[in-house]
């Protein structure tokens, strides 16, 4: 075979002067001497920090498709998931703090936290119930200003919620997940703080306005976060704390987006506006203020005094109200899914492991209640049969340990609900028998308990502390009664719910019948001596109350709570209706000399 025939070779073009525009110089003879230049060791190479430099992904030419996504005209394929541009400025995405890694934020699983930055309704609602809440909130007092910045909070978190989650010249999205239905219970639960914190506007008693404060904490973050069981209904009580700080980065990005808006109208001349605007509101308001003494008075009421301590007041209740505004915006954004935490099912323990000292328990409670029968039922007999046994003695003696035990009893029914098992009809069977019964012998215990408090209060007089403690009592024994109801089919998700929404109900309850009223009026009804001096350290809702009173003591009472509303009068904030009928009472029957007390 022929051999392969190699390639010619290649002529080397001749050497001589190359053309002009050609920087390397000409080829000619080399000077005598070693004209090249020294050899060294080369400087080293300038790498990148990133050890994968040499395979890093080259952007793509100008007008060809990045990898990923469909060419122009061509229908995307089902199923595919378009890529996200990357986060930044305007991109309308929130940039994740804790880069890659998982993020050790609390309840991180449970509330990844908003998408998209707020919109700019949501800021600018928030904003304004923030300036509603400072110009009306009466921190010293109960009074009508409190509803009117509930109110105007749900009304900013109504117009977040319909104003849709898109910011302003974005694309559609392209791929939508479908949004949980708010239940019903949400909205009970944001009526019922509404309801709780409208009682200062019907109620004088500051004791009672700051119980039904707390509470609406509590039916609020039920309103917002939601929750079941008790780990995740508490677990929702922490997450407006959480979400008013983390609404402020979350408003903070939805504020960015006013930028382009003020620069498009910065050659609207607001500051003219306003001048204008002020100018006319003044000059007309003099006018009708000098032409009108109704009107001046009016006036004078509505318009706030400016002193330092009143702008330090506005500053903070404008902080603490757009706080408590922006992390209810952000929850109602981006509500928490607390469904892996209402699992009842807990690690079950063996039978007998929970029977023994359940068992033994039930015993001891059997046992107290049997012995003590005739303490806990004696009445005035026990009394007056047991040497040196006061009413006081026989009342309080033992009151306050058996509530504790009451409280603890709930405890502990609620740890053999989690942890006993209930497989087998055996199981269900002796958890049915054990809780039912401690349930039914703490249900004496708390009888007893009533019946102690009664005998006391008909002896010595009805104050605040006794009654509230009643009333706990009594709720502790409704909650018995709802814990044998669910005995019935041992699991009850509802429970929870239904106990908080009873201590809502007799709160309530007791805001309607007039606490301080109900206090006048009981020591009044008794034989022994009135303290008098107690019933004037009563709010003005006891006014009322006191219609049964003799004229001089009657005078007395009357005297000393028209001193106390004097020294601390209301404007419109904290207009109240309670004071505001007493006032009218007092007008009506004390005489304007100074009263004196026997």
């Amino acid at each position: 075979m022929p051999e392969n025939p190699q390639p010619p070779e290649k002529s080397q073009p001749p050497e001589g002067p190359r053309p002009p525009g050609n920087s390397q110089p000409p080829v000619g003879p080399r000077p005598p001497g070693n004209s090249q230049p020294p050899v060294g060791p080369r400087p080293p190479e300038k790498h990148p920090a990133d050890p994968t430099w040499f395979n890093a992904p080259q952007p793509p030419p100008p007008g060809s498709t990045p990898p990923g996504r469909p060419a122009p005209g061509s229908p995307a394929r089902a199923g595919t998931v378009m890529a996200a541009p990357p986060a930044g400025r305007h991109s309308g995405q929130l940039l994740a703090p804790h880069g890659p890694w998982p993020s050790i934020s609390p309840w991180a699983r449970q509330w990844p936290g908003a998408a998209r930055p707020a919109t700019t309704a949501t800021v600018a609602a928030v904003l304004l119930g923030a300036v509603v809440a400072a110009a009306s909130l009466p921190l010293d007092r109960a009074g009508i200003g409190w509803l009117v910045a509930i109110v105007a909070g749900i009304v900013a978190l109504g117009v977040s919620a319909i104003v849709p989650d898109r910011p302003s010249g974005a694309p559609a999205a392209l791929v939508t997940r479908p949004t949980s239905k708010r239940r019903l219970d949400r909205y009970a639960w944001a009526a019922a703080t509404v309801a709780l914190i409208a009682v200062g506007t019907f109620r004088s008693a500051g004791w009672l306005f700051a119980l039904c404060l707390v509470t609406a904490v509590l039916t609020g973050a039920l309103a917002l976060a939601g929750g079941e069981s008790l780990r995740s209904i508490a677990a929702g009580a922490t997450m407006p704390p959480l979400a008013a700080f983390r609404s402020v980065r979350w408003l903070g990005q939805g504020a960015a987006r006013l930028r382009g808006k003020a620069e498009e109208a910065a050659n609207v001349r607001v500051a003219a506006t306003v001048a204008v605007s002020i100018a006319l509101l003044t000059v007309f308001g003099a006018l009708f203020a000098s032409a009108d003494a109704a009107f001046a008075g009016a006036l004078s009421h509505l318009s706030p005094d400016v002193s330092a301590p009143t702008v330090v007041r506005w500053v903070f209740v404008f902080v603490i109200a757009g706080l408590a505004l922006g992390g209810a915006a952000f929850l109602r954004a981006a509500p928490p899914d607390l469904r892996t935490l209402d699992g009842t099912e807990g690690r079950k323990v063996a039978r007998f492991e929970w029977a023994v000292p359940l068992g033994l328990l039930v015993l001891l409670f059997a046992g107290f209640v049997t012995v003590q029968l005739t303490v806990l039922f004696g009445g005035n007999r026990h009394v007056l049969e047991t040497d040196g046994l006061t009413y006081a003695q026989y009342a309080r003696g033992g009151f306050w340990q058996l509530c504790v035990v009451t409280g603890l009893t709930l405890v502990v029914l609620a740890g053999a609900a989690r942890w006993a098992p209930r497989e087998k009809p055996a199981d269900r069977l002796l958890l049915r028998i054990v809780l039912g019964t401690l349930s039914v012998l703490t249900l004496v215990i708390v009888g007893s308990s009533l019946h102690r408090m009664n005998l006391y209060a008909d002896t010595y007089g009805l104050t605040r502390l006794r009654l509230l403690v009643a009333l706990c009592e009594a709720w502790f024994g409704l909650v018995l009664l709802l814990v044998l109801v669910a005995g019935l089919r041992i699991r009850a998700p509802w429970l929870p719910r239904v106990a908080i929404a009873a201590g809502v109900l007799a709160l309530l309850g007791l805001a309607a019948a007039n606490p301080d009223r109900v206090i006048a009026e009981h020591n009044i009804r008794q034989d022994r001596t009135v303290d008098l001096v107690y019933l004037g350290q009563l709010s003005p809702d006891a006014v009322p109350g006191l219609a049964d009173l003799d004229p001089a003591r009657r005078e007395c009472v009357l005297g000393q709570l028209r001193n106390t509303m004097d020294r601390n009068p209301d404007d419109w904030r904290g207009w109240n209706l309670g004071r505001a009928q007493a006032r009218k009472i007092i007008a009506r029957d004390l005489s304007g000399l100074p009263y004196t007390c026997p």
